[in-house]
């Protein structure tokens, strides 16, 4: 039985040229499982919200969308607020109490529920969730996966029929973004619940999922099973912009050329597909390049550095100490909470430590200049459209008038967002905002460039771009320390990669070291290859270290 009907559906926001949705027709039936993915701009979120009446984008909207066979328009409010739940990407977003507790039982008071059914659904989810330890903390002192699994409790309690989530893992850590989705999985499996999941992170949601839907500049192209989507795409000629944003197991399958077996999508399934295989000695080391050079002195030092919030809070750093050299991309990784943006603070100077030192080289011009891309890129937009925005940061660098627009188009060229020059900020999808206030941040011309999850809402072309982008500035000399919940990306990209835990830097080490002596911070395809090429950190390293049996000489 059908729950949700997308009838030829169309979506057109104000003064916009193209619609952001066009002709789209699809059926959810109860108790599915459905991804929805494509790259940055597609629809994803705007279909979303269309479905969440409250949460819909003011434009134009043709055709018909129905809930349990009854359109939108005309669905009582109890029953739209109640029975399609909604959880957003940034999880600070949609917390409004100060106590979990509250924050728990604010939706069902909200739709009038007697005091005791309140009590009772709190006390039941909180318990089926596991979090009654936190349960009378302050909302503001939990960490980004507690205050997204508050979130998702706060909606539950509701016990909505239909649960919508627009990229809820996107600013989680890796451990806790397996916990959430482990928590979908099973609300999906035992409750029977309807889940309509965007993500641009398919590692581990295509093995859950019971369909995939691709959407591509707003229109709906493949509706099939995980297996059959991404077997159709690891199949096209040329590959898929979508390909590089696969399950590992998948991508290692397209770029062994194993059409002749089921495309994988789960490192289980990708480590059968590798018992066909026998592994040369040594894995390249690919794509990492060399570290470049280092000068004795570093651009940046963090030399025994404690800092606490406040006098009566507990230390976030704990000695941290940390050097910097320019030409290197560094990744830092950890939990949620642990303090990687303070260590970003402390190195922009918005935040100073009470103890140790936090040191920047001293250059001809003056010091080394820093510069901070926040995990949150809307802070840093002032006016109505991204092209008045970079013009008044040259502005205030004093960079001369007649400079302005050529230093504006040269950026936008390389970042590719030359046809959101002329968009609001907030009306960008969460790639397009990323890449926007990159823009803003690289007309500063800094010698040290400070990224807060830049890969949060990025498709994978976009990822690959930045990867690109990151690379030519640091073949100029910049050095670029990265926070990250991302370890595909760290594994492409850094130079070196360390583990922030307790307040220290416990280790740092290149990619190839770093993910292959992990077991959880490692990326998928080093759980896919363990046992067969221990070092291999990225899909590219396993494809390339394999070989058909007998044409081998041994495994790793």
């Amino acid at each position: 039985m059908e729950i949700l009907r997308i009838e030829n559906v169309s979506f057109t926001y104000p003064n916009a040229e193209c619609p952001a949705l066009e002709s789209m027709s699809f059926t959810v039936r109860q108790g599915e499982f459905v991804v929805l993915c494509g790259e940055t701009g597609c629809g994803k979120t705007t279909l979303l919200r269309l479905i969440k009446r409250e949460l819909a984008p003011h434009g134009t909207r043709t055709g018909a969308i129905l809930f349990d066979d009854v359109p939108l328009e005309r669905l009582d409010a109890h029953t739209s607020a109640g029975e399609i739940g909604f959880v957003l990407q940034n999880p600070e977003n949609q917390i409004v109490t100060d106590k979990v507790w509250h924050e728990l039982a604010f939706g069902a008071e909200s739709l009038g529920l007697p005091t005791q059914v309140i009590r009772r659904r709190v006390a039941e989810t909180a318990s089926w969730l596991g979090i009654e330890g936190w349960f009378r903390q302050d909302t503001d002192t939990l960490s980004g996966g507690q205050k997204q699994l508050l979130n998702l409790a706060s909606v539950l309690v509701m016990q909505p029929k239909m649960l919508l989530l627009d990229e809820p893992t996107a600013q989680l850590d890796p451990i806790a973004a397996t916990e959430f989705l482990n928590t979908l999985a099973r609300l999906n499996r035992e409750l029977g619940m309807t889940i309509l999941l965007v993500e641009h992170r398919l590692e581990e949601v295509f093995a859950l999922a019971d369909r995939v839907l691709l959407l591509e500049k707003g229109r709906l192209t493949l509706d099939d099973t995980p297996h059959a989507i991404a077997e159709a795409l690891c199949k096209t000629s040329p590959p898929h912009p979508i390909c590089e944003a696969l399950p590992s197991a998948a991508r290692i399958y397209r770029l062994l050329g194993a059409k002749k077996e089921r495309c994988p999508i789960s490192v289980r399934e990708g480590r059968e597909l590798l018992q066909k295989y026998s592994f040369s000695e040594t894995a390249p080391v690919l794509p990492n390049p060399s570290i470049a050079s280092k000068n004795e002195t570093p651009l940046a030092e963090l030399r025994e550095v404690w800092f606490r919030y406040a006098r009566e809070l507990p230390d976030v750093l704990r000695g941290l100490t940390l050097r910097l050299h320019a030409g290197e991309i560094c990744c830092v990784l950890g939990g949620n909470g642990v303090g990687k943006t303070t260590l970003l603070n402390l190195l922009a100077g918005t935040d100073k430590p009470y103890r140790g030192k936090v040191r920047l080289a001293k250059k001809e011009s003056g010091y080394a200049k820093t510069a901070l891309l926040p995990q949150s890129p809307l802070l840093l937009f002032t006016e109505e459209t991204v092209r008045n925005d970079l013009l008044s940061l040259l502005q205030i660098l004093d960079v001369p008038k007649a400079e302005r627009e050529a230093r504006v188009h040269a950026i936008a060229q390389e970042l590719h967002i030359e046809a959101l020059l002329d968009r609001h900020p907030f009306d960008l999808s969460g790639g397009e905002q990323q890449k926007c206030a990159l823009s803003k941040v690289l007309l500063t011309n800094p010698d040290l460039l400070l990224l807060d999850e830049p890969t949060k809402g990025m498709d994978a072309a976009c990822k690959q771009g930045l990867v690109t982008l990151l690379r030519t500035l640091r073949e100029k000399g910049l050095c670029t320390l990265i926070v990250t919940h991302d370890a595909e990306f760290a594994a492409e990209t850094a130079d070196r990669c360390a583990l922030l835990f307790d307040g220290e830097i416990l280790s740092v080490a290149p990619p190839r070291d770093f993910f292959s002596e992990n077991y959880f911070y490692t990326t998928a395809a080093n759980r896919i290859a363990r046992g067969f090429c221990e070092h291999a950190v990225t899909c590219e390293a396993v494809a390339a270290a394999a070989k058909p049996r007998g044409k081998a000489d041994a495994p790793c």
